[in-house]
């Protein structure tokens, strides 16, 4: 994947925008902000239907208007109501189709469809691009706008067209919606060999994974597979909770803000830990926490990273709320591994590149582990 390719990656049940702010070298926001009461006066007073005015639009469409200026595809403004409903966030169910979804090269994609769900029983699959939702065209829609058309009360009927990978007519699937309660550690026995899938991080991925990890050690594990493919990330707490089931002590990761300040995120105790050799599969689809996560094990040596570059998501993202109930996506600093590798448009690199794909590549990581390989942990976690 391309360092320049900018990309984005968010899930349906939670729109994760974010909105990078630059200051001009000639230029304040003081004054910036006087040349746009200026255009508003002006508007107020000399516009010739004035009656037709009306306020709130006009804000909103110069906070759009600035947006788009940025040419960022993390930025996002959301309006009071998108703003509301998008406040439903990652605790385990939502209401929509079951998919994951994305922005790469400024078009809206699906990473994947979660299993079982409406939408991979109506066909969508991975790398289907999203071109319509209910006829309306999502060419000048933010990400967060269309997750917001697809998502919905179940029952109901939502309209895609959608253009598969490698085809070239767009097909339209009319997909129910229901209710998608997310279970985000999927667990099982490959002989000795534990298959962990962590497929999101939500405020219950560590509550799921901490039985999964003691079940594995009780039946007699010889090695762990932590399966990161298609991961979009989720919280980043989830995440550290997770590296520490497989880390002593040290750095999870480092957010740099905008003034160069680092704020360091530590291991924390953990119920059950382990010290079990670990290959993690990922791919161009594993993004912002899954990179944190295959970061931190990558830099300590715990692990062996096998698959394809990352998808290259690495900004840390917060909703700042505006006074009418709209909000702002912004991105507040960038993370890095704990050797410091910049992980937004970088992603990071795997220890084996593998051409292969589902089962087979599961497959060659339980050969990996049973071939006697062991990664040597780095010397300040050996001694703790």
């Amino acid at each position: 994947m391309s360092k320049t390719v900018r990309i984005m990656l968010a899930t349906l049940l939670v729109s994760v925008l974010t909105l990078v702010l630059g200051m001009g070298c000639s230029s304040s926001p003081s004054s910036d902000l006087g040349i746009v009461n200026e255009a508003w006066e002006i508007i107020f007073r000399d516009y010739v239907d004035g009656d037709s005015l009306d306020a709130n639009a006009l804000q909103q469409g110069a906070i759009r208007g600035m947006v788009k200026a940025l040419d960022d595809p993390y930025t996002a403004y959301l309006d009071p109501d998108i703003c509301k409903f998008s406040m439903s966030n990652l605790q385990g169910k939502f209401e929509g189709i079951g998919a994951h979804v994305a922005v790469k090269d400024e078009q809206v994609i699906i990473v994947a469809p979660i299993p079982g769900s409406p939408a991979a029983k109506a066909g969508i699959r991975a790398g289907d691009k999203i071109l319509e939702v209910d006829g309306k065209s999502t060419a000048e829609l933010s990400l967060a706008e269309v997750v917001l058309l697809v998502r919905g009360p179940k029952g109901t009927p939502v309209n895609l067209l959608v253009l598969h990978e490698g085809d070239t007519e767009p097909e339209e699937i009319e997909i129910i919606r229901a209710e998608i309660k997310l279970e985000s550690v999927h667990f099982e026995m490959k002989g000795d060999i534990a298959y962990i899938n962590i497929t999101h991080f939500s405020a219950r991925t560590n509550e799921e994974l901490d039985p999964v990890l003691d079940s594995a050690v009780k039946r007699g594990a010889t090695g762990i597979i932590l399966d990161l493919r298609r991961n979009p990330g989720g919280l980043l707490t989830a995440v550290v909770d997770v590296v520490s089931h497989f880390l002593k002590e040290g750095v999870v990761t480092t957010m740099v803000d905008n003034q160069g300040e680092q704020t360091i995120l530590s291991v924390k105790p953990q119920k059950t830990t382990t010290d079990l050799p670990i290959v993690v599969l990922v791919d161009s689809f594993s993004a912002s926490g899954s990179e944190v996560l295959s970061g931190t094990l990558q830099d300590y040596h715990r692990a062996t990273i096998a698959g394809s570059k990352t998808f290259g998501k690495g900004s840390v993202d917060i909703l700042r709320h505006l006074s009418d109930g709209s909000g702002l996506y912004i991105t507040t600093g960038r993370w890095l591994t704990p050797d410091g590798h910049l992980i937004e448009g970088k992603g990071i690199e795997p220890d084996y590149e593998l051409e292969l794909e589902g089962e087979a590549a599961i497959q060659w990581a339980i050969d990996y582990l049973k071939s006697g390989k062991q990664v040597k942990l780095r010397d300040a976690v050996a001694s703790g």
